[in-house]
C-alpha cells in the first residue's frame, strides 16, 4: 500500500480501534539507498505500543542485510518482512517483489543472509505465483523448508493483480500444509468478506490494505465479530468525519505548500473511501476538485447525512474487484 499506508492513516486508524499488528509501506533498497525517513516517521512516531513491522523490498542479500541492521538500529521496529508480491511492472522489472517468486534460489539466499540477523518476527509477504496458480505447490516447498516466523498470502499471482477472484483454495492449502502461521490476503473489503475469508481459509490473521482505508472502523468489526460483540452503525457523517480529520492530519506533516497540493495528495486516500457512495457520483465530483474550499464543499454536499455507510464499495475491477466470490 505504497503512499497510503502513512502514518496519518494510522493515526485515524487508531482513533477507531485500529489494526492488531501494522506493516510499513515498503522500503525500496539497493546499493545507494538508506531507510527513507518518512516511512521510518511510521515507525518511530507510531502512537501506542502496537507491534510495527518493518517491510522491504529488493534483491540483493548484501543490501536487504545492511538496510535489516540501519532498520533495527534506527528504530523499535518488531520485525522485518519482506515483499514478495508487488506486481508493479517499475518493481517487477527491477527482478523485485513478485518478480522474486521465479528465482527460489534468490530467495533462499535472501532468507538465510537476513535471519541471524533480526531481531524480531521475520515474514514474508507473497503471492501464489507469478504467472499461474499451478506455481504455488513449488513454493509452498520452498516456503516451508525457509526458517522464518510467518507467511502473509494474497491470493492472486502477479499476473492476476487485483483484477481476479482470490484464489482461497490455494490458502487453505497452505494453512494446512506449512508449519507457522499463514496470514490471508486479499479483496477483504467488509467484516462478511473478512469472515468469508477465515473461515474458507482457517488463516491465523487477515491482511486488509484497500478495504482498511475504505472503512477504518473495519478492524474494529472483524474484533467485535469474534468476540460476539455488536459494532456501532456508521454513517455517511461518520465517514465526513474521517476524511477531515486524515486531511488535518496530513496537513499537520508539513509536506504541502499549498491547499491544491494537499487536495490531490487527499485523492489518493478518497478514490478508495467514496467508492461506493451514491453510485459513484461523490468520487466524481472529487475527483474533480483542484482547491480544499471545493474538495470539503464536496463532502459536506454528500456526507452530511445519517444515511448507513454502504457496507461494501464499487466492484468495478479497478480499486476493487472479486470481494462478491469471497461472500458467493
Amino acid at each position: 500500500m505504497q503512499d497510503v499506508s502513512v502514518l496519518p492513516l494510522w493515526r485515524c486508524l487508531e482513533r477507531r480501534g485500529g489494526a492488531d499488528v501494522y506493516v510499513t509501506e515498503y522500503f525500496r533498497v539497493h546499493r545507494d539507498s538508506h531507510p527513507d525517513k518518512e516511512i521510518l516517521r511510521s515507525i518511530t512516531d507510531f502512537p501506542g505500543d502496537k507491534p510495527v513491522i518493518a517491510q522491504m523490498i529488493g534483491n540483493d542479500p548484501e543490501h536487504l542485510l545492511r538496510t535489516t541492521k540501519r532498520l533495527q538500529d534506527q528504530s523499535d521496529c518488531s520485525g522485518i518482512d519482506i515483499n514478495l508480491g508487488c506486481p508493479a511492472p517499475t518493481v517487477c522489472g527491477k527482478l523485485s517483489g513478485g518478480a522474486l517468486l521465479k528465482d527460489h534460489n534468490l530467495i533462499r539466499e535472501i532468507v538465510e543472509t537476513l535471519r541471524p540477523a533480526v531481531r524480531g518476527t521475520f515474514t514474508l509477504k507473497t503471492r501464489i505465483g507469478f504467472e499461474t496458480p499451478e506455481e504455488f505447490e513449488a513454493l509452498l516447498a520452498l516456503f516451508a523448508s525457509l526458517p522464518i516466523d510467518g507467511l502473509a498470502i494474497h491470493g492472486r499471482t502477479v499476473r492476476e493483480k487485483y483484477q481476479s477472484p482470490v484464489h482461497t483454495d490455494c490458502i487453505a492449502h497452505a494453512v494446512k500444509t506449512l508449519p507457522f502461521p499463514v496470514t490471508a490476503n486479499g479483496s477483504i473489503v467488509s467484516l462478511e468478506t473478512a469472515l468469508a475469508m477465515h473461515r474458507t481459509t482457517g488463516a491465523r490473521g487477515l491482511m486488509i490494505g484497500r478495504g482498511g482505508i475504505r472503512n477504518p472502523w473495519l478492524f474494529q468489526q472483524i474484533r467485535d465479530a469474534f468476540s460476539g460483540n455488536d459494532s456501532p452503525s456508521i454513517t455517511l457523517n461518520d465517514v465526513r468525519d474521517y476524511i477531515f480529520e486524515l486531511r488535518d492530519e496530513i496537513r499537520e506533516t508539513g509536506q504541502f505548500d499549498s491547499d491544491t497540493h494537499l487536495v490531490h495528495r487527499m485523492k489518493k486516500f478518497t478514490n478508495y473511501i467514496a467508492s461506493g457512495i451514491h453510485e459513484g457520483e461523490f468520487n466524481y465530483a472529487l475527483r474533480r476538485a483542484n482547491t480544499l474550499t471545493a474538495f470539503e464543499a464536496i463532502c459536506d454536499e454528500h456526507l452530511c447525512s445519517d444515511e448507513a455507510f454502504p457496507e461494501y464499495p464499487d466492484d468495478d475491477g479497478k480499486l476493487f474487484c472479486g470481494f462478491k466470490e469471497l461472500v458467493a
